[in-house]
């Protein structure tokens, strides 16, 4: 039986990759900080600890060899190198990378998205062959480094690299979705949404994610392919989706522009122009067809925040999601501000 290690397991897109993997025929060693197991996984899956910060740790791991390493948790350049070292006794590899290491034609990324004229401008869809950032500090630069690296090994260790979207379903520490969720649970009847509600940026479901894990392990290769999902609905759909679910309406009060103050009209999906990123190399080359679209998926990620929400506060539940929002994503008294200066 085909023997394949899946580091970073336990999260949001490592739990539904277990799962394809052990149900298409590979015998999965699942490792996470914690060394827990999912209800879904099948009994055969062996589940252990492991800090991926230790070397030692991964090569013991490891041990004489393994037809395959999937590695959700890759964030450094020596995490990069750790799996290089590993070339000698790994089969293949599939890493999650960043649709975030992509720049447009004038040099502007993600990173530069908060200067003046910093928007990003990319074409709709974004192909796999399209600049990307110089490897650096910073999450998008050092991913750009892990790419490099793996890539260079060529047929030493085949590597999968996919450059997912805007990742949602359960389990996600940042889940974008919240912003919604929390709000109709608060009682907000009405939103300000910027750029007319139109913004997107493409979202990627786990479970799509781990249908390209599952069939770049069966065609190994040297390649770089995009993660997303057959639909890339607006911020407006995706708030009108989630009322749908949650059994309320509210009123959407547009802004032709970018937001008035950090603290409102802003989202985790905000963005002056489309970020969309194209699908046809995975169709091409290894016959992907996704296993859900974010409509027929967003259920699942609702009821699953709706539970969190309820039995604690969203600051404790959802640290990460306080870091990277600095500014405040439920400041209502700001809003409310706003909206009774315009009448």
């Amino acid at each position: 039986m085909k023997t394949a290690l899946v580091i970073g397991a336990a999260g949001q897109i490592g739990r539904p990759a277990v799962r394809a993997l052990a149900e298409d025929g590979w015998a999965v060693t699942a490792a996470s900080l914690g060394g827990g197991r999912d209800a879904d996984w099948p009994d055969e899956v062996r589940a252990v600890r492991l800090d991926r910060e230790d070397d030692a740790a991964v090569v013991a791991l490891v041990g004489d060899g393994v037809d395959l390493v999937v590695d959700m948790v890759a964030l450094t350049a020596d995490h990069g190198r750790q799996l290089a070292g590993l070339a000698d006794r790994v089969g293949s590899a599939v890493v999650i990378s960043s649709g975030a290491i992509y720049e447009d034609e004038r040099g502007r990324s993600f990173l530069t998205q908060e200067e003046p004229d910093g928007a990003p401008r990319y074409p709709v869809p974004i192909p796999e062959n399209w600049r990307t950032l110089a490897p650096g500090d910073g999450y998008g630069p050092r991913k750009v480094r892990i790419e490099q690296d793996l890539l260079a090994l060529g047929d030493r260790m085949p590597t999968t690299l996919v450059r997912a979207g805007a990742v949602h379903g359960p389990h996600c520490r940042t889940p974008r979705e919240l912003y919604f969720v929390k709000r109709n649970l608060d009682g907000r009847r009405t939103r300000v949404l910027a750029y007319n509600g139109e913004s997107r940026f493409h979202p990627a479901s786990v479970r799509n994610l781990a249908e390209l894990v599952r069939l770049a392990a069966a065609r190994p290769g040297s390649r770089v392919l995009n993660g997303a999902d057959p639909d890339s609905p607006t911020v407006a759909e995706i708030g009108a989706m989630i009322d749908g679910l949650m059994g309320v309406e509210t009123e959407t009060v547009l802004i032709d522009g970018e937001p008035p103050s950090p603290e409102v009209g802003s989202t985790p999906w905000s963005a002056a122009h489309p970020v969309v990123f194209g699908m046809s190399a995975a169709e091409r080359e290894l016959g992907y067809k996704p296993v859900t679209t974010y409509a027929e998926a967003l259920p699942e990620t609702v009821g699953w925040l709706t539970g969190r929400l309820r039995e604690q506060d969203w600051r404790d539940g959802f640290p990460r999601m306080v870091a990277a929002y600095t500014t405040g994503l439920f400041d209502y008294a700001a809003e409310d501000a706003w909206l009774a200066s315009r009448g």
